[in-house]
């Protein structure tokens, strides 16, 4: 990495990037994997354990959670959030904070060619399917089945790619 870059992102030694990755400045990357010729914008973190195929566009503000599988020639737009945990909680029952031994970390694949909107939240336990697009601001909740488009809150069949 160039040394401007570094004083702008924060890529820690763990993380696998392949050829020709294009990083922007002020990003946040982690135990995560990144394959070729993808580009990564601004303000954007990518968790451990979240994979990224190669040829796909991150855009900038977007947060990629530990548990997401991002396949190859996949778009992201500004500002799309994923989620891994489906009942999100500070404590246990007791009052104690909890950690990473509190949770099991829940999967969301995005299948190649799909692209999604800005804005949109993909919640966990979902698969996107393969060229697939998810509307801006859409909520997905279930799987999005391959060639179609959904949109809304939550997001829904809108009509056949």
């Amino acid at each position: 990495m160039g040394g401007i870059l570094k004083e702008y992102a924060c890529i820690a030694e763990d993380v696998w990037l392949g050829s020709n990755v294009r990083l922007s400045k002020f990003i946040n990357l982690y135990g995560c994997s990144i394959g070729d010729n993808t580009k990564i914008g601004a303000f954007v973190e990518i968790q451990k354990n979240a994979s990224i195929g190669k040829n796909c566009k991150i855009s900038s503000h977007t947060f990629i959670c530990e548990g997401v599988h991002v396949e190859d020639g996949v778009f992201i737009g500004h500002g799309v959030t994923f989620i891994n945990d489906t009942f999100p909680r500070a404590t246990n029952q007791d009052g104690s904070l909890q950690t990473e031994e509190d949770w099991k970390v829940e999967r969301t694949v995005v299948r190649k060619g799909a692209s999604i909107g800005s804005g949109a939240t993909i919640l966990s336990n979902v698969v996107i399917g393969e060229n697939a697009v998810v509307g801006a601001g859409s909520v997905v909740t279930r799987d999005v089945p391959p060639n179609v488009i959904v949109v809304g809150n939550p997001a829904r069949f809108l009509r056949n790619i």
